[in-house]
């Protein structure tokens, strides 16, 4: 492809400072349409999948402070966020949240709803006296929940 026909261009715009110019191929076209085109597909989450809060015990009374949390997991294995491997994905914890996040959205980051993308299967939380419900959710390489989504039974506790 010749480009001579590309300098007049660059003059005629600099002399028009409004206007702008786009030159782009073919193959850029079909690449940026191509990439609209696709939709993220959930992650399948396998049939016997059960996520599960080890510790602590639903219904618990436990003093203030420290509070120690490990998470379990059957029929899938745990991965860090970012890895796509079939059947696996990493921990979200909700603490007292007010409702479940979308389940066809990437969890929502915030003092409710906690990640752990690199894989953890255990956390420590602080915890100033009241009652507290505690739920996992998996999700994916992207954060999102699996199709069908992966929850455990809330547990609710009390720290004194």
């Amino acid at each position: 492809m010749k480009l001579y026909w590309v300098l007049p261009l660059f003059v005629l715009a600099a002399c028009q400072p409004n206007l702008e110019i786009e030159i782009s191929s073919d193959a850029e076209s079909e690449a940026e349409s191509s990439e609209e085109e696709m939709e993220y597909m959930p992650s399948t989450s396998a049939e016997d999948a059960v996520v599960y809060l080890i510790m602590p015990e639903d219904g618990a009374v436990i003093p203030a402070g420290e509070l120690k949390v490990k998470f379990g997991l059957s029929g899938m294995g745990v991965a860090p966020a970012g890895v796509k491997f079939p059947n696996s994905g990493h921990h979200h914890l909700l603490v007292n949240a007010a409702e479940m996040p979308p389940m066809d959205m990437p969890i929502p980051t915030d003092s409710a709803h906690l990640h752990f993308g690199l894989g953890q299967t255990e956390t420590t939380l602080e915890l100033s006296p009241g009652n507290y419900t505690l739920q996992l959710v998996l999700g994916d390489h992207s954060h999102i929940p699996h199709d069908p989504p992966v929850v455990s039974k809330p547990v609710t506790i009390t720290v004194e």
